[in-house]
């Protein structure tokens, strides 16, 4: 379901276990470093509800709250794009059962364009996903990978039209 400004709370809290679970992947760099009252730094969700075409979209299991999605139109490539996966969160608990493919392809679905996806090049389970998940998906046209190693961006980058 689309997340609106009401929202930004729950989506917060979602983000500090976002956040959690990428520090592995910030290890022994000033990224990601606690505040002194326990939690990472806020988010900033306030372009999310401004900014024309970006959107932030909460997920569901079973009723029950298991992820979300962050929309835009950064592309890390600096090639031209519609839309972008910013930040994309599915609890452990929901995971490995379908939800997040089911999700990114709703969201593949709803807006046709140029997308790009990038993959942090230490997150390995997230490359398979971002993989598998988009060549499974049947909107997803033109698919490409390339990789990047530079100030903007290292890992790999997926592009597909929809």
């Amino acid at each position: 379901m689309r997340a609106s400004s009401a929202d930004a709370a729950t989506l917060q809290n979602l983000l500090l276990l976002y956040m959690h679970d990428f520090s592995e992947f910030w290890a022994w760099t000033a990224v990601g470093d606690l505040e002194p009252d326990g939690r990472y730094e806020d988010y900033p969700l306030d372009p999310y509800w401004d900014t024309p075409g970006w959107r932030a979209v909460l997920f569901e299991a079973d009723g029950a709250l298991a992820g979300f999605a962050l929309v835009n139109d950064h592309a890390h490539s600096s090639r031209p794009v519609d839309h972008a996966i910013a930040e994309f969160f599915v609890a452990r608990k929901y995971r490995r059962q379908g939800l997040g493919k089911l999700a990114a392809h709703r969201l593949f679905g709803e807006a046709r364009g140029q997308w790009e996806v990038a993959v942090v090049r230490k997150n390995l389970a997230a490359q398979a996903f971002w993989r598998r998940t988009v060549a499974e998906c049947p909107a997803a046209r033109e698919v490409t990978e390339f990789d990047l190693d530079d100030a903007r961006w290292n890992g790999p980058i997926l592009r597909f039209r929809t």
